[in-house]
């Protein structure tokens, strides 16, 4: 399943923004497997001053972004999985900043963080690995918006880039 694949009723246009972060033609697999060697490779990059760095007052430190990242992935996995096994709840929303404040990602080693990431983007990459076309096109509800379960795992690997972009932009300038 790809960006191309993927058909306007399945995501919410905010999500977008994400899936554009993508190559069109990019599949569902190897978006999460590259993504998993870009965040591995950025970490090992880091210095601590790198790694607990805030580019301004109230914005989130290097920590605080990749912890997000995996505190994203696991609410859209869950979504995920949910849905592909024909849950028809509709399935609550989450408050990400919350999650950051409570998630004491300044606290945390960069060696721990990455470990606790890997751990979660390999249960994604079984998750979706292990699907059929059928269930990648099953369609739920989550915070009130219709998704495809291969659109909420493109926007996990979207998600990712656009905030690898930020990190890049606007911390490691």
């Amino acid at each position: 399943m790809t960006v191309k694949d993927l058909q306007q009723d399945e995501f919410q246009f905010f999500y977008g923004t994400y899936l554009k972060t993508l190559d069109v033609n990019e599949d569902l697999k190897s978006a999460l497997l590259k993504g998993r060697k870009s965040i591995e490779d950025l970490v090992h990059g880091l210095n601590e001053d790198q790694f607990l760095y805030s580019y301004g007052e109230g914005k989130w430190t290097v920590a605080e972004v990749l912890v997000h990242l995996i505190d994203t992935e696991r609410v859209f996995q869950y979504r995920a999985f949910r849905i592909s096994r024909n849950d028809k709840t509709a399935l609550p929303g989450f408050d990400h900043n919350i999650f950051v404040l409570e998630s004491n990602a300044n606290e945390r080693t960069k060696e721990d963080i990455l470990k606790e990431y890997l751990t979660v983007r390999d249960a994604s990459i079984s998750l979706f690995d292990n699907m059929l076309n059928e269930n990648l096109k099953r369609m739920g509800t989550a915070s009130g918006i219709p998704w495809s379960v291969a659109a909420l795992g493109l926007v996990i690997s979207g998600h990712q880039r656009h905030h690898e972009n930020i990190l890049h932009e606007r911390y490691f300038n």
